[in-house]
């Protein structure tokens, strides 16, 4: 019973860091347009089977102008978590984000992998996967501050003083890019596209 026991804790942790493909986390402020340029490449990459665009699962219902994610209450995904339902969860702003337990299968058959992602749970990313590329989309402050301010959630002072608030926690290790979002959607989403291009030849020959 013991030697089994052992068995079974080897295996679990030769099972990780999971190999072959590449996880491409998206980062960066709101209101810098992640869902946009992720939609960009979507729509690029629509019918190939190797590029996944991983659907999160988040403590927030889904208003149709976020991103498009599947929707839990706290205590179910708790349950869920405990239940083994996700790679990787994390909090922030007061809620719950969780990604599916089978992008671990799409990572191992050496697809890609591509979510909205969190700088927090970088390192937890970089534990999990072999090979992690974070993609940074950024803005200047004050077309962040135009695009926050057009959702009507907050005014435009209010949205200065919460951005002036903002610490930025820095990005460090391999496979970071940055992307400039601050111009048309077709550049910084053709940077994008281009930065899974180099991700799929990588799982293709091995090397990133």
């Amino acid at each position: 019973m013991m030697v089994s026991a052992l068995i079974e804790r080897e295996q679990a942790s030769a099972a990780f860091p999971v190999r072959h493909g590449v996880f491409i986390a998206v980062v960066g402020p709101s209101g810098a347009g992640k869902d946009t340029v992720i939609a960009y490449a979507r729509e690029h990459f629509a019918g190939d089977d190797t590029v996944a665009f991983v659907r999160r699962v988040i403590t927030r219902p889904c208003d149709g102008a976020t991103e498009d994610h599947d929707t839990l209450e706290d205590a179910a995904f708790v349950e869920a978590a405990t239940e083994g339902a996700f790679a990787l969860s994390w909090e922030a702003h007061g809620l719950k984000y969780g990604i599916p337990a089978s992008v671990d299968e799409a990572i191992a058959n050496g697809h890609i992998a591509i979510a909205n992602g969190s700088r927090n749970a970088i390192p937890a990313l970089r534990e999990r996967y072999e090979n992690v590329a974070v993609v940074e989309i950024t803005a200047a402050p004050e077309i962040l501050a135009e695009r926050l301010a057009a959702r009507g959630r907050e005014s435009r002072g209010e949205v200065m003083a919460r951005l002036a608030r903002t610490v930025k926690v820095e990005l460090t290790g391999p496979g970071i890019s940055t992307i400039d979002n601050s111009g048309p959607k077709e550049i910084a989403g053709e940077q994008f596209v281009a930065i899974i291009r180099k991700a799929i030849a990588f799982a293709d020959v091995g090397r990133f």
